[in-house]
């Protein structure tokens, strides 16, 4: 019996070891199959081979390049574009309601998206948390038959249970009201607050509730999570840009008095392009088609081009990446760059240098005091670096600056949920809206000139005086820059 204790005794640290190291040879050549560097690639290879009790754990929460699972839905699903004599709008979208010359000039966004701009939109871009909440809310109490709603953050406060109130009310009403929620961004939302919904009808639903955030059958899905704020009220509206669902964005919070934010309501067949985007994130989140009546889109006489961009990680290119490199490439006069974390990658970095280096007016705004302080640190890094290739950047000082807002020379602007780092670019499922009329980018500029007109312009030189403690802190955190 004793040899028998000693042999299992012996057995159980060999198995355990050669479970690791299979395990770690599993994520290696995950890794060399779907790389993005090959400085990365070799950091994590030398750590799961020298460590990899703890490295495969890390892997499987942040080297997992692609949501595997999401990809089948979308293959199982015919792609992201809907076909011909579906129910679901996509080919006459893009036939019908295409903008023929915003998307000949701007081809490679325009194929990126899989929809092209569509025409006849009406867009208003709403400035700050009480704009935004105030045209959310009166087209959700103006909706007929269905609202979609998806964001990051929802809270359990005055601005949550609004929220709540209406959508109890639209549902007891008889409309089909969904709502999507990131299960980490939300993690603090109480069970109470999403039954409530739920006992009056509402269909709610966590990103990945259906899937397990750990699982020892599959990576470990905690790294993704979805970035995208949307509301749709019955296909002829839809929200899109930088606001979740809390107080802290109306600036109603001790840390930050004013809290500088941008949305867009548009209002034709955008709406619809956008509601694609939502039926393929309900599809993998409960398993279902979207259950609602798609709406024959009723463009604007007088609207303007208007494209719609979801992006991920299940997306078989970097599409972030691609098109903000692109609109960085075609500025000829001016590119301003608003962000509140700057984290980017080395792609970005030479666009922007090489943007100053043809003239352009390279600007780029971030907050003085982030939400974030070690994000904050990165981003004070990598600010500086451009700063000393010729961008000028901009920290704004009139409370917390959240949108993520790109303007090129007069003739495109971006608003969105993609913020300038690597979490956004390649990880997060993002979402932006695209504009190119003379009107939207007028605003934008007139916008974008107020708040720099609150901030601060940093030289290279005002960033070496800065103490020593801070500048090496700054650039300990960029070391993390992948994973931020």
């Amino acid at each position: 019996m004793t040899a028998l204790i000693e042999k299992v005794g012996i057995a159980i640290p060999v198995v355990i070891v050669l479970f690791f190291y299979t395990l770690a040879a599993v994520c290696a050549v995950r890794e060399l199959l779907y790389g993005r560097s090959s400085q990365g690639s070799i950091a994590w290879l030398l750590s799961l081979f020298f460590f990899p009790y703890l490295t495969v754990f890390l892997y499987l929460a942040f080297g997992w390049k692609r949501f595997d699972d999401y990809v089948r839905v979308r293959r199982r699903t015919g792609g992201r574009l809907p076909k011909s004599g579906s129910d679901e709008p996509g080919s006459d979208l893009r036939i019908i309601h295409r903008a023929d010359r915003a998307s000949d000039t701007w081809t490679l966004l325009a194929n990126i998206s899989h929809l092209p701009f569509l025409d006849g939109n009406e867009v208003e871009v709403l400035i700050d948390g009480q704009a935004t909440y105030d045209s959310i809310f009166e087209g959700i109490r103006a909706a007929e038959t269905y609202v979609l709603l998806q964001f990051y953050i929802i809270r359990d406060d005055r601005v949550g249970r609004e929220l709540a109130r209406l959508l109890m009310e639209k549902a007891r009403a008889g409309l089909t009201v969904l709502l999507v929620y990131d299960d980490i961004g939300s993690a603090g939302l109480p069970r109470r607050y999403l039954s409530k919904l739920e006992e009056a009808g509402v269909l709610v639903c966590g990103f990945n509730r259906s899937r397990p955030m750990f699982s020892l059958l599959r990576p470990f899905r905690i790294n993704f999570r979805n970035h995208r704020k949307v509301v749709i009220a019955d296909g002829r509206q839809a929200w899109i840009g930088g606001l979740n669902i809390g107080n802290e964005y109306l600036g109603d919070t001790p840390a930050f008095k004013h809290w500088r934010d941008t949305h867009v309501r548009v209002s034709g067949p955008a709406a619809l392009a956008a509601q694609i985007s939502y039926a393929e994130d309900w599809r993998w989140a409960t398993g279902e088609t979207l259950p609602v009546t798609w709406p024959d889109p009723i463009p604007h006489a007088d609207g303007e081009p208007v494209l719609i961009m979801p992006s991920g990680p299940a997306d078989t290119i970097e599409t972030s990446a691609i098109a903000f490199t692109e609109a960085i490439g075609q500025a000829r006069k001016r590119l301003w760059i608003v962000s509140p974390y700057f984290v980017p990658g080395d792609d970005i970095q030479t666009a922007l240098a090489a943007a100053v280096l043809r003239g352009v007016d390279v600007r780029l705004l971030v907050p003085y005091r982030p939400d974030n302080w070690f994000v904050g640190l990165a981003s004070d890094c990598f600010a500086e670096t451009m700063a000393a290739q010729g961008v000028q950047a901009y920290f704004y000082k009139a409370g917390f600056l959240h949108q993520k807002v790109v303007l090129v020379d007069d003739r495109l602007a971006s608003i969105g949920t993609v913020n300038f780092d690597n979490r956004s670019f390649h990880i997060n499922f993002e979402i932006t809206l695209w504009l190119t009329a003379p009107g939207s980018i007028a605003f934008i500029q007139r916008m974008l000139e107020n708040d720099f007109s609150h901030s601060v312009n940093l030289q290279p030189a005002d960033f070496q005086t800065r103490p020593r403690w801070r500048r090496l802190a700054s650039r300990f955190a960029r070391l993390f820059a992948p994973l931020l």
